[in-house]
């Protein structure tokens, strides 16, 4: 397994710290991802988490435009000053920061969401509601609803 898939729900302890699920946890270590790259997501309030793959992919992305450009300025803002880079500690945690808290609302829970080649850091009730949306404009013409 090398991709990032379902969804967990993980409670943040009282150091600010929450487990990564084991199974993604499996996809870091199968893909060797020891440093994460982590940035403000573009379109949802959640952080997305990868590996340098992820950086590389968006600075080649960048390295294609015009360096003068609004698409390329404004990409690396994106990229660059909405990004850190973190660690797991020994237990497969991941400390929940400002960085984290700020950007998402999270406060009690983390929502990990599989994204296959990433994967992302929600606020519960806020991922719920996003699924139940993106379901929603899926749903089959005459369907039923449930």
């Amino acid at each position: 397994m090398n991709r990032f898939l379902s969804s967990a729900t993980n409670r943040i302890d009282a150091k600010g710290r929450v487990s990564v699920p084991s199974v993604f946890r499996s996809v870091l270590a199968e893909r060797n991802i020891q440093e994460l790259y982590c940035f403000q997501d573009f379109v949802f309030p959640a952080i997305s988490i990868g590996g340098l793959d992820l950086l590389d992919r968006f600075e080649r992305q960048i390295a294609a435009e015009d360096p003068f450009s609004p698409e390329a300025n404004q990409m690396s803002l994106l990229i660059h000053g909405g990004g850190v880079f973190m660690k797991l500690d020994a237990e497969g945690r991941l400390m929940v920061t400002d960085f984290i808290r700020d950007f998402t609302g999270i406060t009690n829970e983390v929502t990990f969401v599989g994204r296959a080649d990433h994967f992302q850091l929600w606020r519960p009730e806020e991922f719920q509601v996003r699924q139940s949306q993106a379901r929603e404009g899926r749903r089959p013409v005459g369907g039923r609803s449930n």
